[in-house]
């Protein structure tokens, strides 16, 4: 049966989504000791273009429920381990955002700018409603995204470039919800943070459990019918 394997071994075998998943960490840090808050939403507001508005207004999507049922379709033919590790990521993901929000309980940016009184110097997308709670920290979109994405990452068998995509794909929904005026960055860098420790907690963890079923994964043959085989899995050190 194959297991997790060490923490290191695991992201050095990731190293495409984890290098520059960490370089964003860095350069994260750096940047929100040298921003003022909102001021990367300020930044998209003055360059907003019909495309730009067009893409994450829709791609932001791809940190909502939609995109776990597509995941879920990949991992099939991954193993079926991992079909059901992932409503256990989903739950993970959103308790963690529902009680970190509660904890922290800061102003979403529209509630934040109206008190500020600057407000009307924001040019927001068109079509979109803004929130306006206090529950903008952490980003629950962003949260979603790098759990979901880099869980998928760790469970494909073949590493490289994909892990790559993941995490852009992960990156562009958080910055989709600075784009669409519903997070400040400091609410999407915690987001990704812990989004990537969710993944990674629910990758060991699924390897506690064992059923026959779960070394198994969807084949289809040349004929284009769809079988299960049974899915090898060997140790990692």
């Amino acid at each position: 049966m194959r297991r997790g394997g060490a923490l290191q071994s695991v992201i050095r075998e990731n190293k495409w989504f984890f290098v520059p998943f960490g370089l964003f960490l860095v350069l994260g840090a750096i940047l929100l000791s040298v921003l003022n808050t909102g001021d990367a939403i300020f930044f998209f507001s003055a360059h907003r273009s019909y495309w730009g508005d067009l893409f994450f207004r829709y791609f932001t999507k791809m940190g909502e429920a939609p995109a776990y049922f597509l995941v879920l379709g990949a991992l099939l033919f991954v193993g079926f381990r991992h079909v059901a590790a992932l409503p256990v990521l989903g739950f993970l993901v959103g308790l963690l955002s529902f009680l970190s929000k509660e904890l922290f309980s800061h102003d979403r940016p529209y509630l934040f700018f109206r008190k500020m009184g600057v407000f009307d110097q924001i040019h927001t997308v068109e079509g979109v409603v803004l929130n306006g709670g206090n529950n903008s920290f952490p980003s629950g979109h962003t949260m979603s995204a790098f759990a979901l994405y880099a869980f998928l990452a760790l469970c494909l068998p073949r590493k490289g470039g994909v892990g790559l995509l993941l995490f852009l794909a992960a990156l562009l929904v958080g910055v989709s919800r600075i784009y669409l005026v519903q997070h400040f960055f400091k609410d999407v860098y915690l987001g990704a943070f812990l989004g990537v420790l969710a993944a990674l907690a629910v990758y060991f963890l699924q390897y506690r459990m064992d059923a026959p079923w779960m070394g198994r994964k969807l084949n289809i043959n040349w004929k284009g019918k769809p079988k299960v085989r049974r899915q090898a899995y060997r140790d990692v050190h």
